[in-house]
């Protein structure tokens, strides 16, 4: 087997799942004939996404199947070749990926203690969870682990638990969430809400991390049983209740009726043999399903974390933009900003500087640590908060708040990170909030043939211009001015097609319409490479 910055050259002879370590620590599994493509004499399994800004460096790599069978062990070399391999987070505990891509400390690089502190949360949660009202079980990984191995999963990184809802109707199912969160806030927890029928509880370990706790709801609608997340299909109730107890290391915790019967559901009739590069196989309309009821559009809500968190975001320069310093000539001395998607910060701090009341909003909530951390170095008067625009909830919680609270509105390379969905919910908090005044002010990539991806690529987009100028009148808006000229994009790379919007929403006249004079620049080159561009182009 060969390794080198594109991947694992696997042979023929290895197609079941490989496990990989560096440093002889875990750092992800595969599975050659799924994850691979054809090449000269066998598969390549190019590296995860996650890991690609770590692969710089010389370390000892080891591949071998679930058979011991070793493929590789050798020292190799990535990148310049400069400094050791090694995948880490900032307190040097050394990260893998985990089974949804993300990188995350496993069990595997966590000792008895904190093994322990992990087992005595979740008994905690379990025993707050019944408190609420919620009679939750052990599921997924750690099921897995207690009825299969007698032990917690090497390779797994989370604890998860369940409950089935009094309810099948989604509001209600949303409702009883949302109870559920408030009662265990009101009891201590810290906690992110994933969906509407999904929360993670936030386990402090004394090794400095945080452990997830995942609490998902589960349902029957007719004959189907939906269980968060992505899960469904044929299981009986027989199946799940009434609840009975399992034992996993020294702990008794609830668990489904029939665990073998639950850990076929989820994992088919292989679940037995071990499989850390497992992925799941949901049905599609059980998928779209549960979309359509309890999420809001996240998709690359993760990536974004992991950006974060990963070098790559030391490639965004400090100091406002030039977007900023363009955008002043709309804003009056002192005026109040709200600033959307604020990623690391730089353009609020630079409005602060300037004398704005600003709030700064980032659906990431690393991003949001981050930008707290640039506010306290820089000493600024920011308000930082969550807005998530896949959410609708949110969206009108906040449009609420700024319709009281009048800010322009600022998104600088936000919109091309949108989905559809996404960008709808922009136009109405923009509608919401802008009504008694201030601007929508927009800058993005322009979508045109032959153009780059902009960065940081896969998570931004390019957008057509006109598509954008449309949405935002249907929802409404008037474009003021609208131009498009080369400039860059958000790492600051020559970006040949960047447009910016500056929009606003006409105060309501009962009786009368409105008009505004738009102002569009657009340079001759730039509307010629822009001419027959449409819909939506992703880079």
């Amino acid at each position: 087997m060969r390794i080198d910055d594109a991947g694992l050259h696997v042979p023929d002879e290895a197609r079941g799942p490989l496990l990989i370590e560096l440093g002889g620590q875990y750092l992800f599994s595969c599975t050659p004939a799924r994850d691979g493509r054809i090449v000269a004499g066998g598969l390549l399994v190019p590296w995860p996404e996650v890991l690609r800004p770590h692969l710089n460096g010389v370390g000892r790599v080891v591949v071998a199947d679930g058979a011991g069978v070793v493929f590789a062990d050798a020292e190799i070399s990535l990148g310049d070749g400069q400094g050791e391999l090694a995948v880490r987070d900032s307190s040097g505990h050394p990260l893998s990926v985990d089974k949804v891509g993300h990188l995350t400390r496993s069990f595997a690089a966590t000792d008895d203690q904190i093994r322990e502190e992990i087992l005595s949360g979740t008994a905690r949660a379990l025993a707050d969870l019944r408190a609420v009202g919620v009679e939750a079980y052990l599921n997924y990984g750690m099921l897995l682990g207690a009825i299969r191995d007698g032990a917690m999963i090497a390779h797994d990184s989370d604890s998860d638990l369940c409950y089935v809802s009094r309810t099948s109707s989604p509001a209600d199912l949303i409702r009883e969430s949302y109870r559920i969160e408030r009662r265990m806030r009101a009891l201590g927890w810290k906690l992110l809400r994933m969906s509407g029928g999904d929360i993670k509880l936030l386990l402090p370990l004394s090794d400095g991390r945080q452990c997830h706790i995942d609490v998902f709801v589960a349902f029957w609608i007719g004959e189907t049983f939906y269980q968060l997340g992505n899960r469904s299909g044929d299981l009986p109730v027989s199946a799940v209740l009434p609840l009975s107890e399992i034992e996993l290391h020294g702990h008794t915790f609830p668990a489904p009726a029939d665990p073998e019967a639950m850990l076929r559901f989820l994992y088919g009739e292989g679940w037995r043999i071990p499989d850390p590069s497992f992925k799941y196989a949901d049905p599609p309309a059980g998928v779209r399903r549960l979309n359509g009821w309890l999420r809001g559009f996240r998709t690359y809500m993760g990536r974004w974390s992991e950006f974060y968190q990963s070098p790559r975001v030391r490639q965004v320069p400090s100091g406002g933009s030039e977007f900023a310093a363009w955008a002043t000539s709309f804003v009056g001395g002192g005026e109040a900003i709200a600033d959307l998607g604020s990623g690391t910060g730089r353009d609020a701090i630079a409005w602060a500087a300037a004398g704005h009341p600003v709030r700064a909003y980032d659906y990431s909530r690393f991003s949001r640590r981050h930008i707290q951390r640039e506010v306290r170095r820089a000493k600024a008067d920011v308000d930082v908060q969550p807005l998530i625009l896949g959410e609708l909830r949110t969206v009108l919680a906040n449009g609420a708040d700024l319709a009281r609270s009048p800010h322009h509105l600022y998104a600088r390379h936000l919109l091309g990170c949108l989905e559809p969905a996404e960008r709808a919910n922009l136009w109405l908090l923009a509608r919401m909030s802008l009504r008694w005044g201030g601007a929508l002010l927009l800058e993005f990539s322009a979508a045109a043939p032959g153009l780059p991806a902009p960065e940081p690529a896969p998570l931004v987009h390019r957008l057509d211009v006109a598509l954008v100028r449309a949405e935002i009148e249907a929802a409404g808006g008037v474009v003021e001015r609208l131009e498009v000229a080369p400039g860059v994009d958000g790492l600051e790379s020559p970006d040949p097609a960047v447009c910016r919007i500056v929009a606003r929403w006409p105060r309501p006249v009962a009786g009368r319409g409105s008009s505004s004079r738009t102002e569009e620049t657009v340079p001759s080159g730039a509307k010629h490479r822009l001419a027959g561009a449409s819909g939506e182009e992703r880079g």
